[in-house]
């Protein structure tokens, strides 16, 4: 009877030895390293074969198909942990699992990025629409750049801690800006920024920015929560930001306790 050879699917490897395969061997043809195949070993991933008579591990077809299907998954992302689930069944379902968990990391990445992009741009604000709105129309009624950036940084605060009163005080000082003579005192307060404290333009627009205070408040000046620190932490970075500034206040709080002798600060 005549012998039918077979090709051996190994290439170059001799296959009169049984068909086995040393572990570099099975790493080689696989594409993965020696240390890979004992990782998977000792994860339990990839059943260890027996030793033979000299204690080296001999690798089926069996075991390489296994491997090879192990290092598939591996490269597609799926974590090690979930290769082993998936080897006790349920393959399918387990994989429509896993794309459904990728689809939503790619989701969440894109949306991500998306963000960034928009922070970037500096598109991306915690802030209401109208206040983004209304921080991108200063520069075009003469606001300096560090006036917005100052303005967005406190609103951003405010927001966050006082919501309801940041509300309310957003829509008044928003109106300001819609009258003339108030407008033209705050881009005035914005212009002194880089002036000498002492100069005398500082003490006349703080003589002017308390009589319009008066004007428009009388005795109830906007306040926040009682006992917050907020208020003086808005102040804080204000006066930190320009001896001039600091000193305008320390002038505006002077002249208005004298008006309001019993008003907490």
């Amino acid at each position: 009877m005549p012998v039918i050879l077979q090709p051996c699917p190994w290439g170059k490897v001799k296959c009169d030895d049984g068909g086995v395969l040393t572990i570099g061997q099975l790493a080689g043809y696989v594409g993965v390293t020696a240390k890979t195949i004992r990782v998977y070993h000792a994860k339990g991933l990839l059943p260890e074969p027996p030793r033979d008579a000299s204690g080296y591990r001999r690798y089926s077809a069996a075991d390489a198909v296994e491997l090879i299907k192990i290092r598939t998954l591996a490269e597609a992302g799926v974590p090690l942990a979930r290769i082993r689930e998936l080897r006790g069944g349920g393959l399918l379902p387990a994989l429509k699992q896993i794309d459904d968990d990728l689809a939503a990391r790619i989701r969440g990445l894109r949306d991500t990025r998306a963000r960034l992009r928009q922070l970037a741009d500096g598109r991306l604000s915690a802030l209401p629409a109208d206040v983004v709105d209304h921080l991108a129309e200063l520069p075009a009624l003469g606001f300096s750049e560090r006036w917005v950036a100052l303005q967005n940084d406190l609103w951003l605060l405010v927001f966050a801690t006082h919501p309801e009163t940041a509300r309310a005080n957003f829509r008044d000082q928003s109106a300001m800006l819609t009258d003339p003579a108030l407008l033209e005192l705050v881009l005035e307060y914005d212009r002194v920024h880089d002036l000498d404290p002492h100069d005398p333009r500082v003490d006349a627009l703080a003589e002017r920015l308390v009589s319009a205070t008066r004007a428009r408040y009388g005795a109830e000046l906007p306040s926040y929560e009682r006992g917050s620190a907020i208020p003086a932490l808005v102040q804080g970075a204000v006066n930190a930001s320009s001896p001039a500034w600091r000193r305008l206040d320390a002038l505006m709080r002077e002249r208005l306790s004298r008006a309001t002798p019993d008003r907490p600060s």
